[in-house]
């Protein structure tokens, strides 16, 4: 792991904040320049999201690997009607969020 970026329950996350790794790669993979993704995510800095997009790229298959799981996570979750955790809804939903923003 890097300063930028830690595994903790099963989620990459940033340090210090509850923003999830899947926010920024979904922003980056749509785009959005660092900055963007900076503002719309309070508590967030440059350093981490440049950090959280370099750990990203050095972890690429890594990384895909994990998103693909914690998609399937999430499908399961809807097949069985299970309703998924509030920290897991509201990171997904932020993360659809940025996947349909201009």
């Amino acid at each position: 792991m890097t300063g930028h970026v830690v595994y903790r329950d099963g989620v990459y996350s940033i340090p210090g904040t509850r923003i999830s790794l899947d926010s920024i790669v979904y922003a980056f993979r749509q785009g959005s320049s660092p900055e963007s993704i900076r503002e719309d995510f309070d508590g967030l800095t440059l350093a981490h999201v440049y950090g959280a997009i370099a750990f990203y790229l050095d972890n690429q298959a890594k990384v895909d690997a994990y998103l693909a799981a914690r998609k399937e996570q999430w499908m399961e979750l809807e097949r069985r009607g299970t309703p998924p955790s509030a920290e897991l809804r509201a990171r997904l939903e932020s993360a659809r969020r940025q996947s349909t923003s201009p």
